[in-house]
Parts: C-alpha cells; sequence; structure tokens
C-alpha cells in the first residue's frame, strides 16, 4: 500500500526557487532569485542568491549573494577542499565559481562555455549544450576537455565513476543514441544504445545500471527479448497497441544489440496523454517521478523496493534522492522526506 513520505523538514523562502543540490555529505544548497516589481527586467540574467542548509534539520547555515544568476543552465554541488561549486549565467557571461561552505563567500571564478544541464562532481565539472560538452576541473576551474561531432546534438547526462553517458541526436536522423565517455579524459569509449532508437527522455546511472526512460521498446529490445516484452504489453492494464512510456536498464559496460538487466512498461497511453516522468539514481536504486507519485525500484533488477505519494512533488521545480532522502524543491519551498527503500 503506497504511503505518505515521512517529510524530515520543510522551509518557506522569500525567494524563488531555480536549483538545488544535494550530495552524500555536507548540506542542502539552493539557489534562488527575486524576481523584479512587475515581472520585467533589462538585462537576460536576473541576479541570485545561494542558500545552504542543514541536511538533516533544515537550519539555515547562509544565505549569499551569488555571482551565478538565474537564466540559462545552473549546477551546483560540493567540490574539493569542502567547497561549493557553481555555475551557470552572470552579468559577464557564463561563470563556474568557487564559494566558501562555511559562510557562502566568494573564493574564486572562472569564465566557462554557455550550457543547458551541468553535472558537478569534486574532480569533475561537466556542461552539456546542443553542440559540445565541456568538463572543468573542480579543484583549479580550468578547463580539462570538450567532446564534439559535426552533426551530433547532445542531451541528457549521467554519470558513474569514470562513465559519463551522454544522450546523442543526429541531424537528419530520427530518434537519438547514448554514448560513453571517460568523464576525467573526455575520450569516447563507444555507444550504449545504438542512434536510432527512440528519444531517450531521461537517464541515470548507478552502482551496476544504467536506466533510461523511453518508449517503443520493441525497437530496441534484442529479438530474444520479444516475447517478454509482448507479454508484458498484454498484460499491461493501460490496453494499448505499445508502450509510449518505459525504463529500461542496462549494464554500466553494455555494448549495442545487448539484452538489457530488465525492462518496465509505464505508460501505454496515446502519446498525447502520457505523463511527465523523470527519475533519479542513487546507491543501487532508482527512483521514479510521476506526478505526486514516487517509486523506488532495485536498479539491477527492477523489483519495487518501495513508493511513497511525496507532497508537492506534482509542483517540483527539481529534485533528488542520495542515502534514503529526498531532497523537493518547489516554486519557494524547500523539503527533505525520508524515502527508506
Amino acid at each position: 500500500m503506497t504511503q505518505t513520505a515521512k517529510r524530515r523538514w520543510s522551509r518557506e523562502l522569500e525567494s524563488q526557487i531555480d536549483g538545488i543540490a544535494f550530495g552524500a555529505s555536507g548540506p542542502v544548497l539552493v539557489h534562488g532569485y527575486d524576481p523584479p516589481a512587475g515581472g520585467k527586467w533589462l538585462d537576460d540574467v536576473i541576479p541570485g542568491k545561494l542558500g545552504a542548509f542543514d541536511r538533516h534539520s533544515g537550519e539555515r547555515l547562509w544565505v549569499a549573494p551569488c555571482e551565478i544568476g538565474y537564466g540559462r543552465g545552473f549546477g551546483a554541488g560540493i567540490g574539493p577542499h569542502g567547497h561549493v561549486l557553481v555555475l551557470g549565467p552572470s552579468a559577464g557571461g557564463h561563470m563556474l565559481v568557487r564559494m566558501s561552505v562555511q559562510n557562502g563567500e566568494l573564493v574564486e571564478a572562472a569564465s566557462i562555455e554557455p550550457f543547458d544541464e551541468a553535472l558537478v562532481a569534486p574532480d569533475r565539472v561537466i556542461t552539456v549544450s546542443a553542440g559540445r560538452l565541456d568538463a572543468y576541473d573542480g579543484d583549479s576551474l580550468e578547463p580539462r576537455w570538450t567532446h564534439a561531432r559535426d552533426g551530433e546534438r547532445y542531451h541528457t547526462l549521467a554519470r558513474h565513476g569514470r562513465d559519463l553517458f551522454v544522450v546523442v541526436s543526429s541531424a537528419g536522423s530520427r530518434g537519438s543514441a547514448v554514448h560513453r565517455l571517460d568523464a576525467l579524459t573526455g575520450r569516447w569509449n563507444g555507444a550504449v544504445l545504438p542512434l536510432g532508437v527512440p528519444l531517450v527522455r531521461d537517464l541515470a546511472a548507478t552502482q551496476g545500471a544504467l536506466v533510461a526512460v523511453l518508449s517503443d521498446l520493441e525497437r530496441v529490445l534484442p529479438a530474444e527479448a520479444t516475447p517478454d516484452f509482448m507479454r508484458a504489453l498484454a498484460l499491461h492494464p493501460g490496453g494499448g497497441p505499445r508502450d509510449t512510456l518505459s525504463l529500461l536498464a542496462l549494464r554500466l559496460d553494455a555494448e549495442p544489440g545487448e539484452a538489457p538487466l530488465w525492462f518496465k512498461i509505464l505508460e501505454t497511453e496515446p502519446v498525447d496523454s502520457v505523463p511527465e516522468v523523470s527519475i533519479s539514481a542513487d546507491g543501487g536504486k532508482v527512483y521514479v517521478e510521476r506526478s505526486a507519485y514516487l517509486e523506488a525500484l532495485d536498479a539491477v533488477s527492477g523489483r519495487r523496493l518501495g513508493d511513497w505519494t511525496v507532497p508537492g512533488l506534482d509542483e517540483q521545480v527539481g529534485w533528488s534522492v542520495v542515502e534514503g532522502a529526498g531532497l523537493l524543491a518547489e516554486e519557494t519551498r524547500v523539503s527533505v522526506f525520508e524515502l527508506p527503500a
């Protein structure tokens, strides 16, 4: 029976929230901004602020002005030596800044390439835009590698250890692919899913598995998996003729055409009726968000480990799960829930 997730703490903020970060240690980081009167401003970037909150109690540790404002792209996390790393747009272009985890004081800043999505880890800060991937050293903030190929467009990122996965599409081709790179060097290590698979909507990686959100599984699965797929489709309560939203789990070192670890059909409703779905992975588990419902699955077997109704999840600005704690940001509220699985 689905239970309502237990709220550990919740804080109402005066600012609009546009980004959050949550690691295995350190504070909860919340990035926000104050909308101008009337909702109008002259610049493309609204000045931002960054707040740190105790992960256990929700106590406000500090809130400081931040060089990174509200606009295209955002990323944050704890870098080397316990510093906070934040990247995104600023009045002088996109920047990567280091701030003190103790009080939010600005320590260092460096200009970077514009981006749409970012992953922050102590060893590398990796960004993706339509035409390229860039990696920066988490200590010196200097560029370390760039990956770009003619005709390729890059989308969602996921990382586990040195394995970096990116969703790739190509001009003139339908569908997408998933490629594997070395997160430290940028070396291309081959495709996990070949070009032409259905559009991958989301991607997450954890111990033992890479999990993708996509549709039309029959186009992805090897022939030997077809009977299991047809059986799952026939038994799905939606009753539709094809899957319009599914989960697919692969080994981290999988090769194209390899049988999956498992798959799960989520929806068979018409495409225009399919709800938004996102996933997060941590500690060998994958968490699947649909509206206000959150489900935890074993990443290697697909076995259900728990499920909850999470108040406010259907209005989320962002969310993630780390070590059984779920961080949720709504428009002006940040909360941490207990998600034992």
